[in-house]
């Protein structure tokens, strides 16, 4: 690869758990349209079912989804882009910035391997990659990409130099 040439390495979404209570309450909603709907002699009940479904609908399965599909991270072989929320906020920090990689997990991160991943930069406080799958591969990937810039010592004839240590244990 030519000096200077920037490609991407990974692209990214926070971790699909999200989107399991948008599904339930999709099915739910679905369960609840098969049973209520012609159980009542009323001429609207029908359209009054189906309405406040449909906001149900869209305020706790569509919205939440959208957001989740806003959010991702894009990680090249010179900085790490962060796109969040539905105006398209999107935050980059240079991989020359960055001293430090770190996981931290908490709750259900852990059973399903994914984490939080703090790029420390020197400033006050580290970027954050929230809720990033696979957030132990992540950290590794990208101590190898400072590793090989020189940020970090490198691995070589350090056994689990180069590796962040924080959080690998779950």
């Amino acid at each position: 690869m030519p000096a200077g040439e920037e490609r991407v390495i990974a692209r990214m979404r926070p971790h699909g758990r999200a989107l399991v209570v948008p599904v339930l309450v999709l099915w739910l909603c679905a369960g609840l349209a098969m049973l209520l709907l012609d159980t009542v002699d009323w001429a609207l009940w029908n359209t009054a079912v189906l309405t406040v479904l449909a906001i149900v609908v869209v305020l706790l399965t569509v919205v939440p989804t959208l957001a989740w599909l806003s959010r991702g991270f894009t990680f090249t072989t010179e900085r790490v882009i962060i796109r969040t929320g539905f105006g398209g906020t999107r935050r980059e920090t240079m991989l020359a910035r960055v001293h430090d990689v770190t996981v931290r997990r908490r709750g259900l991160q852990a059973l399903f391997g994914a984490g939080d991943v703090l790029l420390s930069t020197g400033g006050d406080r580290a970027v954050v990659l929230q809720d990033v799958p696979v957030a132990s591969l992540v950290q590794r990937m990208l101590s190898e990409q400072l590793s090989a810039r020189g940020a970090i010592p490198s691995a070589a004839g350090h056994p689990g130099a180069g590796f962040p240590h924080a959080g690998l244990g779950a």
